[in-house]
């Protein structure tokens, strides 16, 4: 069976039939997939029941696995995380602020691939934003400006042991683990080159960009404000609707997302894998 590829209308997202990720892929395969990954930016392949063996074995098709700090994974598969959460949990959904996957690692992850094994009947959906369309519809004096600036990350936001994910007080089923390592940080260009595709994409997030390197504290948070309205216009996000067995991956390296709620009262459960990642530039 061929590997079908269906475009979302912009181009940005795609969905992916005709194969069976619950079998080793042939090289082809892998390939086709890889070439609509780097095209798309964001995959998803419908009704894909996969035990935690087939998910890790999919994954290892792609690349290496990545280090996932600050949050226990799976007891016996030491590079799935769960992202859980209860019917009865007060917490916000883990990863609801807008977010690129450990940005502020020196080789974050190329990938994240998420595989939906408990779906809510209303909400749970995720969002996803265009770095590509976003950088490249910059008005041209403010893309001038932005593209010899060095963007600052750290986890300490989140996983500090003052941090959000902390502090909250709200039972997790998700567990957290908080390190003073948090507070390191780690500087990349605000304007990535995909190392894979060449292009340049808008390169920062609200979660984890706490600063410009060389501004001030107040000039650096009026940027990054002014940029990120841009980067969430409606026209570069889109709002992708998970079914349960459906697994999706997506390009940490030109693409932002986030983590929606509106299920209180039903349990939403997601197997995570991150795949290594290049040293930005």
């Amino acid at each position: 069976m061929a590997i079908e590829v269906t475009p979302n209308p912009d181009g940005f997202g795609a969905s992916v039939s005709g194969t069976q990720l619950s079998e080793p892929l042939t090289q082809e395969s892998v390939e086709q997939i890889r070439a609509a990954w780097l095209t798309h930016q964001v995959l998803s392949f419908p009704d894909q029941p996969l035990s935690h063996a087939a998910l890790e074995r999919f994954c290892g098709q792609f690349g290496e696995f990545g280090n996932d700090p600050y949050v226990a994974p799976l007891a016996d598969h030491e590079h799935i995380l769960e992202v859980r959460r209860e019917p009865d949990e007060a917490a916000p959904p883990f990863g609801s602020a807008w977010h690129s996957d450990w940005s502020f690692q020196t080789v974050p992850p190329a990938a994240t691939v998420l595989h939906a094994k408990e779906v809510p009947s209303r909400g749970g959906e995720t969002l996803f934003a265009d770095g590509y369309s976003a950088y490249a519809t910059l008005e041209p004096n403010l893309r001038a400006e932005i593209e010899s600036l060095t963007a600052i990350h750290s986890a300490r936001r989140p996983y500090s042991h003052e941090g959000y994910q902390a502090t909250g007080g709200e039972r997790r089923s998700m567990r957290i683990l908080p390190s003073k390592n948090a507070w390191a940080t780690q500087e990349h260009p605000m304007v990535r080159t995909h190392p894979e595709t060449g292009r340049p994409a808008l390169w920062i997030n609200p979660v984890y960009t706490i600063g410009v390197k060389g501004l001030s504290e107040r000039d650096s948070g009026r940027l990054l404000d002014r940029l990120f309205a841009h980067y969430l216009k409606d026209e570069f996000v889109y709002r992708h609707q998970w079914r349960k067995d459906m697994l999706t991956m997506w390009d940490n390296r030109c693409v932002m997302h986030r983590a929606l709620g509106g299920y209180d009262g039903e349990r939403r459960v997601m197997h995570r894998v991150t795949l290594a990642g290049d040293q930005p530039y």
